[in-house]
């Protein structure tokens, strides 16, 4: 006999349909985000800082208080209700554009200072929401609408490694890479997340989850294939796991 499974709907999301496109990682993160805060009782605690980006309708699909933030400053918007509300779980939701590049003084500042915020970073490796455009993330020989030959590193340097990059600073207390390509991946994505918001509750300090999403519309592959490049590709310039943890 087989045994029919029941979905049970998060609490913490909406009866809003996702808008994201088919195969986007979007979707399950927010999902997993849900789940964490549902699990960890904090619905009526919670304030998230949506970004300018694909997910700037994020509060459609959040049922909990969800504020928006000019392109980039998601950090410092983040940071002011932090410390007004100290009491409240607070998490910034950005993509590559909006934290590597218009938001890196933002994000590279309030990492530094230590603040006792979780960073939800989705890595697609391009500007989603505009066209496609090359972000600090893209591959070399990755072709985007604004690098049609692909990129190389002589015009558009090098991928930008976040985590890397910020992991000497002595604000930061966790930071870890992870991805939603399968169930696997999808548990240890959820168990980061409820580190960092854990760590939060616990004043901890600064946190920072990187999730490798596929971009099927922009990278003009399948879903199933968007994924099979973030195994084979993406995976060697960011690799996964933990790249640092105070504790």
């Amino acid at each position: 006999m087989i045994e029919k499974i029941i979905y049970k709907k998060p609490d913490s999301l909406t009866d809003v349909n996702f808008s994201y496109c088919p195969g986007c990682g979007h979707s399950t993160v927010h999902k997993i985000i849900a789940e964490v805060i549902d699990e960890l009782a904090l619905r009526e605690n919670t304030i998230a800082v949506a970004p300018v980006g694909c997910a700037v309708f994020a509060y459609n699909f959040w049922d909990f208080d969800v504020t928006e933030a000019p392109h980039g400053r998601t950090p410092a918007v983040a940071t002011a209700i932090k410390r007004v509300l100290p009491d409240r779980l607070v998490f910034s939701y950005q993509g590559d554009g909006d934290l590597a590049s218009i938001g890196m003084a933002e994000i590279v500042h309030t990492a530094n200072r230590g603040e006792n915020i979780t960073v939800i970073f989705i890595n697609n490796t391009n500007y989603g929401m505009t066209g496609g455009q090359l972000a600090p993330t893209t591959l070399l020989n990755q072709k985007t609408t604004t690098s049609p030959f692909g990129r190389d590193a002589k015009n558009y340097g090098y991928p930008f490694k976040m985590l890397e990059f910020l992991s000497p600073l002595e604000g930061v207390k966790y930071l870890e890479r992870v991805k939603v390509t399968d169930a696997a991946s999808v548990v240890k994505t959820k168990n980061a997340i409820k580190k960092g918001f854990s760590y939060q509750l616990q004043n901890i300090g600064f946190s920072m989850i990187e999730v490798l999403s596929s971009c099927p519309a922009n990278w003009r592959k399948e879903p199933l294939d968007s994924n099979k490049w973030i195994e084979e590709e993406i995976s060697k310039v960011y690799p996964v796991g933990k790249i640092k943890d105070i504790k």
